[in-house]
């Protein structure tokens, strides 16, 4: 595994790829050894690119080959949280009706929670159906810059 890490405006970033895919990007957490114990690759310098350039405003989309390892019913909602447009939010519930389970909302939430690639497949732009910042592996301030940023840039 090729490994690389990022500083942005929401911590520091793990990305992990192996050959010609990306498998997960990973929060730092301020109580975890940030170090590289891989090496880098030409993959994750692509990817950090383009993370820098949604950061800096200049990416709505993403083109990295991802491969997310999950359930069909997880690859499901990730597919369909890839499908929310930059700037914009669904609830849990839409997603939910969005893959034809409209009494899964919570099995949506677990799934949204266990997404290994977030930013890219972008988990923070799902709130809670009254619009409240719920769950995100990079926490609820890390959800609202990246929201607050979208906003802004879009």
């Amino acid at each position: 595994m090729d490994t690389r890490l990022l500083t942005t405006p929401v911590g520091e970033l793990r990305l992990v790829a192996s050959g010609t895919q990306l498998f997960c990007i990973e929060f730092v957490s301020q109580h975890q050894h940030a170090s590289d114990t891989g090496k880098s690759s030409e993959l994750l310098e692509h990817c950090a690119r383009q993370l820098t350039e949604y950061f800096a405003g200049q990416r709505a989309l993403f083109s990295i080959d991802l491969a997310a390892t999950g359930t069909a019913f997880q690859r499901s909602v990730w597919q369909a949280i890839k499908g929310i447009p930059y700037g914009e939010t669904r609830s849990y519930r839409d997603i939910a009706r969005g893959i034809g389970k409209p009494t899964a909302t919570r099995a949506v939430g677990a799934a949204s929670s266990r997404n290994p690639l977030p930013i890219v497949v972008p988990c923070h732009r799902v709130v809670g159906s009254d619009g409240s910042l719920t769950g995100f592996a990079g926490g609820l301030e890390a959800k609202a810059v990246l929201l607050a940023l979208e906003k802004r840039w879009g």
